[in-house]
């Protein structure tokens, strides 16, 4: 049946159609009225065809009620343009209008200008309009590149053997490492469901039920503040486990899958398996964070041995970091203030100490008073020092001088242009601790409570809980965490004293993982899995500095949703169905 609105869209006709009797429907990007004849733009999802409207009977009577962003639909004949536009697929052609229908006319002024490139919008109205927000031809590329990676990620996860299994929405808390949103049930009174941070104990017990390879494209729910990089409250992840596997046949998937997709959707280079393996404290080392962007050159030094015995009250008793950087004679004193302010300001340094290196690896400038001739020796041959360098310096405890240290080393990379250009770089974080010191100095899970301990029940009944590594990775691009998965503990006497460790009871365990626990006492297969994040993948992928540009309907800053005004009261009603009260003065009193 032929589309009673159109028969091409706006960005198919060419120069071969000219002739041809069309009818085309979107919306009206531009108005030009020169008096005798009327120019329209024309848009859809796939284009845009210039119109011009002068033959038509009437039309100065149709034309009147057109307005930009309003829906028409128009019949006419495709004719070739005098004056052609090389910059749009359609430049060659322009279409004669015989009649034009108004569909849907755009009545109110429009907030902001729709296809202005650069334009300074708030995001707050941005996020209050987000269907108009939309229409913005880039923001519209990025949904479609978004349905297009979910779709290569599908034929990857098929191509592999997998398949694909829905796992519950309504659930049970969880420890994933934030808080849960909760959902209190009408049914059972004083008891709540909870929305998954992620399929974890579903995608173990999927194992346990003999299916060998799965995954979903799965919404996870975290009550997280939002980033930059993360969607506060939900966000979508490729789930996957597999049933007798180990981390290296998961390494295999992710080594396939990620390299494919992303040449899928890029003409960027991207990294090939296999992928750099770095464990956790040799990235925390090397780079000041286990999401290191290997586009940077720059490597973190600890030097602490060498000053030890130093009375520069800067570096006393203090770990002691370094970052040298090669080519920076030309570098004025302004911009090491500037590096030294940011870090006080930014990444909440005590300071940030520097020095230069001459032609005659003299040490000028900074601190080079306060750095004697033997140690200065000693920093060259362990940094391999080239003449015209600079070298920054970090003094604090250890945790605070490796954090400053990797804000440092981004912000050089960033100021000095040091980044490798259009290249997607991978690496996988491997060995991470099984545990970490929570901030009342008890032992808490560092990353994922379902992992498997290496050395297993061996491991923890003798060694310090805080040197026992866990079978945990992540995979990470351009400085992004992009995936994270783990060897899965299928075994019930390693997960009790796993979680004893943490604090947790038999009782505890029973209450909160009873499924997984029964689970394991009738044959669980050894299992691992990982979860690839669709919208960071998507962010990198579309060039985006800001995660909220590649989700249709994001929330703000403060994880509302101004479009659709949540979250809202609701009826006094709704509250007595699920059996909830609400008391603002009890918690506007404990703020």
């Amino acid at each position: 049946m032929k589309n009673q609105y159109r028969t091409h869209s706006c960005g198919e006709l060419r120069i071969a159609d000219v002739g041809k009797e069309v009818r085309l429907a979107g919306f009206v990007q531009a108005i030009r009225n020169l008096g005798k004849m009327m120019f329209l733009d024309l848009r859809d999802e796939n284009g845009i065809t210039q119109i011009v409207v002068s033959e038509m009977e009437n039309w100065q009577m149709v034309i009147k009620d057109i307005t930009k962003e309003s829906t028409i639909t128009i019949t006419g004949t495709v004719v070739e343009r005098s004056s052609k536009n090389d910059k749009i697929p359609t430049g060659e052609i322009e279409v004669i209008a015989k009649s034009i229908t108004i569909l849907g006319k755009c009545r109110n002024a429009l907030p902001f200008e729709i296809n202005m490139e650069g334009q300074n919008v708030r995001e707050d109205l941005r996020l209050a309009y987000r269907f108009l927000d939309l229409r913005n031809e880039k923001i519209h590329r990025n949904l479609i590149l978004r349905s297009k990676i979910l779709k290569d990620f599908r034929n990857a996860m098929d191509a592999l053997g997998f398949i694909e299994i829905q796992t519950p929405i309504l659930a049970n808390s969880s420890p994933e490492g934030a808080r849960d949103f909760l959902v209190p049930s009408r049914l059972h009174p004083g008891e709540f469901y909870a929305l998954p941070q992620a399929p974890q104990q579903f995608k173990q017990l999927l194992m346990i039920s003999g299916f060998d390879k799965y995954y979903q494209i799965a919404p996870c729910f975290r009550d997280e503040d939002p980033r930059a990089d993360r969607s506060p409250g939900e966000f979508y992840q490729l789930d996957f486990e597999m049933s007798f596997a180990t981390q290296e046949d998961v390494f295999e998937v992710i080594e396939t899958i990620l390299p494919k997709v992303f040449k899928q959707n890029t003409d960027w280079k991207v990294d090939d398996a296999p992928f750099i393996r770095i464990p956790y404290r040799e990235a925390m080392e090397k780079y000041g964070t286990d999401k290191p962007d290997l586009r940077n050159p720059l490597i973190i030094i600890d030097v602490t041995d060498i000053f030890e015995g130093t009375e520069f009250n800067a570096f006393k008793n203090k770990t002691v970091k370094a970052i040298a950087v090669s080519h920076m004679e030309e570098k004025s004193r302004k911009f090491f203030d500037n590096m030294s302010d940011y870090a006080v300001q930014e990444i909440e340094a005590k300071g940030l100490a520097w020095v230069k290196v001459d032609n005659n690896k003299n040490f000028t400038g900074g601190i080079s008073k306060f750095i004697d001739d033997t140690r200065k020796q000693k920093i060259c041959d362990k940094m391999h020092i080239q003449p015209n360098a600079a070298i920054f310096f970090i003094g604090d405890t250890y945790e605070r001088a490796v954090k400053i240290a990797g804000g440092v080393r981004i912000k050089l990379a960033e100021e000095l242009d040091l980044l490798e250009k259009e290249v997607y770089k991978f690496c996988l974080i491997i060995d991470f601790p099984m545990y970490e010191l929570s901030d009342e100095g008890t032992i808490d899970f560092n990353h994922n409570p379902f992992s498997m301990p290496q050395g297993g029940i061996e491991a923890l009944n003798n060694k310090d809980p805080l040197d026992i590594y866990a079978y945990q990775y992540d995979a990470v691009c351009n400085g992004y965490e992009i995936l994270s998965g783990a060897v899965r503990n299928h075994d019930q006497e390693i997960m009790l004293k796993a979680f004893d460790i943490a604090g947790y009871t038999v009782e505890d365990i029973k209450n909160k993982f009873g499924a997984l626990y029964n689970a394991f006492q009738y044959g669980a297969p050894p299992h691992a899995g990982a979860a690839p994040g669709i919208d960071r993948i998507v962010m990198l992928l579309a060039k985006e500095d800001n995660i909220r540009e590649v989700i249709a309907f994001p929330k703000n800053k403060k994880a509302r949703d101004l479009l659709m005004n949540a979250p809202s009261k609701v009826f006094d009603k709704q509250l007595e169905e699920v059996h909830i009260q609400v008391n603002l003065d009890a918690t506007e009193a404990t703020q």
